[in-house]
């Protein structure tokens, strides 16, 4: 049975192995193998096999392949906060931010496509990663809902709507449509389908301001700026 513990950082014991690098071997290997196959059909052997580490070694660092899982998510994700930056923080013109955001998360998603969709599939069926994938996605609703209540413009637009909903369900939102284009579903394999899709959903929400994508207005990327 599958329990919290296992998506939990490693903890270590007092002998450290002689390479210094097993770690990153054994988190380097796991991500390579999740490019071509299903979380569910790893074993911790597979992994000792690809890193040509020892099993001792594994587990000196890692309790579990849920553990290793873990790190790697922990990893894309810190990444993905970084990418929403220009819009959390309100120093860009926010369309224009949230565009740049929605297509850095797009390639975040695309480039770790193997560790993304594997907790998503995953967390449904194992306690422990279902607890860390709330946790990481609650960083990303955090974030937003912070970002609407410093926002005069969002706040009179939602009015009197719950604003960690609001930002709650535009993140989750994200979620689904960057895991379908990770999996290569039609009409959300072509980034700029994904991307429009989703700008324009925040955008509609907090501003009232559908957008026209600027690949559709002539000149507008040589202009560099959003339309509004």
């Amino acid at each position: 049975m599958s329990s919290k513990r296992e998506a939990q950082p490693a903890r270590r014991s007092t002998a450290e192995p002689a390479s210094t690098g097993l770690r990153e071997r054994i988190l380097s290997a796991t991500r390579e193998l999740l490019r071509e196959r299903r979380f569910d059909t790893l074993s911790v052997a597979d992994i000792i096999t690809a890193a040509e580490v020892s099993r001792a070694s594994f587990y000196f660092y890692f309790p579990s392949r849920q553990a290793v899982l873990g790190e790697l998510v922990r990893d894309a994700v810190m990444r993905g906060q970084r990418a929403a930056d220009p819009w959390i923080g309100g120093l860009q013109d926010p369309v224009a931010a949230l565009r740049a955001g929605v297509r850095d998360g797009a390639r975040l998603w695309r480039d770790n496509a193997g560790v993304l969709m594997a907790i998503v599939e995953s967390q449904g069926s194992d306690e422990g990663l279902r607890a860390l994938w709330l946790e990481q996605m609650n960083l990303f609703t955090d974030a937003a809902a912070a970002r609407i209540e410093s926002d005069p413009q969002a706040r009179e637009r939602l009015g009197e709507m719950d604003v960690r909903a609001v930002a709650a369900s535009l993140t989750w939102m994200g979620e689904r449509l960057y895991y379908l284009a990770a999996a290569g579903v039609p009409p959300f394999d072509d980034e700029e389908v994904l991307v429009d899709v989703l700008t324009n959903a925040w955008t509609s929400i907090l501003y009232g301001r559908p957008v026209t994508p600027p690949s559709r207005i002539p000149g507008a990327e040589q202009r560099g700026g959003p339309a509004d």
